[in-house]
């Protein structure tokens, strides 16, 4: 258990922490122990710092109720913006199990992750982009200091926004034994059992050695979509409408070969009007006109098609089987020190932690959009590239008699559509007539839901000497660090190729119908792939050295100084299947290339510290950091502090980052895959589209530049209460970016010259393939306030303790590659409902989100009661009728209970979401299969009962 002593009292106060202290004049004491903290090199008291550093202790951790590194950080009010987290629980997206973490909202890849101060391997699913929060032994984790700062001329790349570090458990005496389980209180799934351990023997100071060894094992079940009323459908009229591909729906006639055939088919390799991307540009649906889509899980849509004719879609909401995956977690963690004299000392540490994550998704959806260009196995074993059925079968007599008897015209339609259902009446007749093959979108529910297992591994270890040598402190240490990834599928995925290969051969196959003949059933277990997906492996070994102490005598006392050389190898190793290589497993996306690359940096860097006078001092910094693929970076920091008296300080910074490119950004093959949903303004009747798309790394790519400042000030006018503020800007230039499929259609449409070829239209001018390249476009200019009040006081009976932590965006403006600023502050469209840039991403950017603890303490019982607000936010347009919608600010209380009357025993009761309030609706404009909910600001499970046992021996 963490103990709060006066080191960290004296942080807390200084920086604003979020425990409220016993005393003000902290500030003054002079002989406290000498460390370093985050975000600087020189070891100093704690309580002179100047740079705004949250700090979280075990106690309110436990008191906080989490169950995850990822809970306990999307509880921080800096997370409080758009892809603030990065979750496990992207249902549809491939997210190989990986959590991230992002401040401010810039970018997880620009937030810096620590363990004990030193770096991880990035995560090797993530394109080594960024590190895996979920790697981190939570059971493990002693402490965390968030720095909101920048800190590049201390860390070097990727610290633009911020840093987290973890401190884990060291210098224990004696084996602690912890139990948690947890389960909503609603049925379904959602339960979470932890077990963990940590014992420590040897006394750094009598026994001049130390090792502090924890291990935990974490169960989570999964909790289904159709056990939450708020997620079980995608369909909420007139709010959201499920445009998911749907079964049975007629794209057009089909010519197989090459050749010339009439408007309204599609010849291989050229597109011709009247052939739809979508269910909603082609003929539509037999079954949708007799209304009855539901007898193969499907939905009338309510929008008919641009052809006004109506058709089947799926409302995927409901066959989503993990609002939270299954997952399992396994985590060893060690801390060794051997002091070998009163001047020097061995140190280091290990880490090992494996997740298993497992994730149900809806069934894949198949049309011949997704078939061509994206798996190129269809030209290579002469496959037509759709899903046909031929005059031959009995079946085509549904599509012939639909297609010569269209449903009538609508009375209201207008001269445009009555014009597009003429045509259309033609193009049917002649297909029908000419008993022309017809390609037909499937939702392909033969092989069940899809069904992914993907288990991740993170190892590192630590190994160094420290001491002082001459009045000097040193430190050197090499560390090595691997992320690696085994992906696999164990259910309901297929080959593409073999399945159109079956369909395209069978007599009886019928698209209206959940039931398939016993000689079609037999053929498909060859179609079925389970298997391998992405082997990945990230690696980054250092070795670093430095040394500080105080440099010369100023008036005011000593000047201080810290001097470090850093030498660092990265690699970053994928080695997709072969099934995965090719892009031919349906909901896979498209053929995925190998990378093997690897990286050298060098880096020098300083630091000075100066008390210039009285009450002030200053603190420079900088680096240097030398890239043998991408070239040089040179950043620098200035900060300020002045405390003219015991209980005020003032604190102020401006400084320099940057964030080197990947070496997948680098070098990761250009291939054709499947872009991810979006709805085209030229076409709004038909949502969710998706197109082949162009992706992948850039050879040309350079670091991103950013400038940052901050002013502040800490005020304790008692001893009972303190207050921080801290203003912060950010700009952020030259931003790595893939601009999202949305974004590039949605610009396009409005003309934007900057997106002109990243858009391939077809004859009829609907959307063919999209182009998505990793390139240093657009900026940011991003800017807000945190505020922190801590108030502790004996009251009768007891202490009560409250703090609050909040944050207040001021600005978040994005720019495109065309100049075009986005304004983001609570608002995911702009004024003409178009989504702003990243919306398609998840997340929003909160106005003020805070969280306010409140904690009553009496002899051995501690009440606890905390409140996580955020602000109401504007939302997608409704889907129906395109009103504008909001979503009304929300307050979640989550309470605990604990006791520590016996002797080394503590036992706690706690409940998140008190009042088991469902999340308000959501309408997103984002590729989220979750629908209903903003699933970046609620918890699926709802009210969360949980118990903790803890016992020291």
């Amino acid at each position: 258990m963490f103990r709060r002593t006066k080191v960290c009292s004296g942080l807390m106060l200084a920086f604003g922490g979020t425990l409220a202290l016993s005393t003000a004049p902290v500030f003054a004491q002079q002989q406290l122990e000498r460390v370093e903290i985050t975000g600087s090199s020189i070891k100093r008291v704690e309580a002179e710092g100047a740079l705004p550093v949250q700090v979280i202790s075990r106690e309110e951790i436990s008191r906080s109720g989490v169950t995850s590194v990822e809970q306990l950080l999307n509880a921080i009010s800096a997370t409080s913006t758009s892809g603030g987290l990065t979750t496990t629980l992207g249902a549809g997206l491939s997210t190989y199990g990986r959590s991230e973490v992002s401040l401010r909202g810039i970018g997880s890849e620009r937030t810096l992750v620590l363990v004990n101060g030193r770096r991880l391997a990035a995560f090797a699913g993530g394109g080594g982009a960024a590190i895996n929060i979920s790697a981190i032994p939570f059971g493990a984790i002693e402490r965390v200091e968030i720095l909101k700062d920048g800190a590049s001329s201390v860390y070097g790349s990727d610290a633009m926004a911020g840093v987290v570090n973890f401190i884990l458990s060291k210098d224990y005496q004696g084996i602690g034994l912890d139990a948690t389980y947890g389960t909503p209180s609603r049925s379904g799934g959602g339960q979470n059992t932890k077990v963990g351990i940590v014992g420590g023997f040897g006394d750094l100071t009598k026994d001049r050695f130390n090792v502090t060894l924890s291990a935990s094992l974490e169960k989570e079940k999964q909790l289904e979509a159709k056990d939450r009323a708020f997620a079980k459908t995608g369909n909420v009229y007139p709010h959201l409408v499920s445009g998911a591909t749907g079964l049975g729906n007629i794209e057009g006639g089909y010519t197989p070969g090459t050749g010339s055939v009439a408007a309204g088919n599609w010849v291989q390799g050229t597109r011709q009007a009247g052939f739809g991307n979508s269910p909603g540009a082609g003929f539509g649906n037999p079954l949708a006109a007799s209304n009855t889509c539901e007898s193969i899980n499907m939905f009338r849509n309510p929008t008919p098609t641009s052809k006004q004719l109506p058709f089947c879609a799926f409302d995927s909401a409901a066959f989503i089987g993990g609002l939270i995956p299954e997952r399992e977690s396994k985590s060893l963690s060690a801390n060794f020190a051997l002091k070998l004299s009163d001047a020097a000392e061995l140190f280091g540490d290990a880490l090992y932690s494996k997740n298993t994550v497992t994730q149900r998704i809806q069934p894949s959806p198949v049309r011949r959009s997704f078939l061509t260009p994206a798996d190129s196995q269809f030209q290579l074993q002469g496959v037509d590239p759709a899903l046909l059925i031929f005059s031959t079968n009995p079946n085509y007599a549904i599509a012939r008699n639909y297609l010569l008897n269209l449903p009538p015209l609508s009375a209201d339609a207008t001269p445009a559509q009555q014009a597009a259902y003429a045509t259309a009446v033609t193009q049917a007749a002649a297909i029908a007539n000419g008993n022309q093959p017809l390609a037909i979108t499937s939702r392909v529910f033969d092989f069940g839901p899809r069904t992914s297992e993907d288990t991740s591994e993170q190892t590192r270890f630590v190994g160094g000497v420290r001491g002082a040598l001459f009045g000097q402190d040193y430190e050197a240490a090499f560390s090595r660090n691997e992320s690696k990834l085994a992906g696999s599928v164990i259910d309901g995925y297929f080959s593409q190729v073999a399945y159109a290969r079956i369909v395209q051969g069978s007599n009886d196959w019928n698209p209206w119908s959940l039931t398939q003949s016993a000689a079609f059933n037999a053929q498909l277990p060859a179609a079925k792939y389970v298997g391998p997906t992405l082997n990945a492996k990230s690696t980054s070994n250092v070795v670093d050295a430095k040394v500080s102490g105080d440099l010369f005598k100023m008036p005011e006392g000593a000047s201080q100084y810290a001097a470090g050389v850093q030498y660092r190898q990265e690699s970053y190793v994928t080695s997709p299947a072969p099934a995965l290589e090719s892009g031919d497993i349906a909901g896979l996306g498209g053929g995925v290339a190998a990378v093997d690359r690897s990286r050298k940096i060098g880096s020098i860097f300083g630091e000075l510290n100066l008390p210039i006078i009285k009450g002030l001092e200053g603190n420079v910094s900088s680096r240097f950091d030398k890239y043998n693929d991408v070239g040089d970076s040179n950043t620098y920091k200035a900060s300020v502090r002045w405390q003219p008296m015991s209980a005020f300080l003032v604190r102020g910074s401006l400084g320099t980052g940057f964030r080197a490119p990947t070496l997948s950004d680098v070098w990761t093959p250009q291939t054709v895959g499947t872009s991810a949903q979006f709805t085209d303004p030229a076409f709004p009747a038909t949502p969710n589209l998706q197109v082949p798309e162009l992706s992948g790394g850039n050879p040309n790519v350079k670091p991103e530049t950013s400038t940052q400042s901050s002013i502040g000030l800490v005020f304790s006018p008692s001893a009972s209460f303190t207050v921080g503020i801290d203003y912060w800007n950010s700009e952020i230039k030259k931003i790595i970016s893939t601009p999202s499929t949305q974004e590039i259609v949605t610009r396009f449409r409005a003309g934007d010259s900057a997106y002109a070829g990243l858009v391939t239209l077809t004859p009829a001018g609907e959307v063919e393939q999209t182009k998505s390249i990793l390139a240093n476009v657009g900026s940011a200019k991003v800017s807000g306030v945190d505020l922190s009040l801590n108030f502790r006081e004996a009251v009768p009976g007891g202490r009560l303790d409250v703090s609050l932590n909040g944050t207040y965006m001021i600005k978040f403006d994005q720019t495109t590659p065309g100049g075009t600023i986005s304004h983001k502050v609570g608002t995911i469209v702009d004024p003409n409902g178009d989504p702003v840039l990243d919306a398609d991403t998840g997340g929003v950017v909160l106005r003020w989100k805070h969280v306010l603890s409140g904690t009553y303490s009496s002899g051995p019982w501690a009440f606890t009661l905390v409140q996580n607000y955020r602000t109401g936010y504007e939302a997608g347009l409704r889907q129906l009728d395109g009103v504008r919608h909001f979503v009304p600010a929300e307050a979640i209380f989550d309470a605990q209970i604990a006791f520590t009357g016996v002797k080394n025993l503590k036992l706690a009761l706690g409940v998140k979401n008190l009042f088991d309030k469902d999340p308000p609706l959501f309408v997103p404009v984002s590729n989220q299969f979750q629908a209903g909910y903003d699933v970046t600001q609620y918890d699926a499970r709802a009210r969360f009962i949980y118990g903790t046992v803890g016992y020291k021996f």
